[in-house]
């Protein structure tokens, strides 16, 4: 198991999220991505467009993804 944060995912809070794998993590954070668009969260929706106006780019999206990626597989186990 493994944690991250919302941050560290290129979102923007401190919200922590455990996962034994990076598509689980992957999975978790859509979940918290979805859910705070529909409070209309302001910081997350500010951080959501900024990802989604890089995500034009295929490369910048495989680069970005591969990048979070090592990221959780670097990190320590709980």
């Amino acid at each position: 198991m493994k944690t991250m944060t919302c941050r560290q995912l290129g979102g923007a809070c401190d919200q922590e999220f455990s996962a034994e794998s990076f598509e689980d993590m992957a999975g978790l954070i859509k979940a918290h991505g979805v859910e705070m668009f529909q409070k209309q969260d302001r910081p997350h929706l500010d951080a959501m467009q900024k990802v989604f106006a890089l995500m034009h780019d295929p490369d910048f999206l495989k680069e970005w993804s591969d990048s979070k990626q090592a990221e959780f597989e670097a990190l320590p186990e709980d």
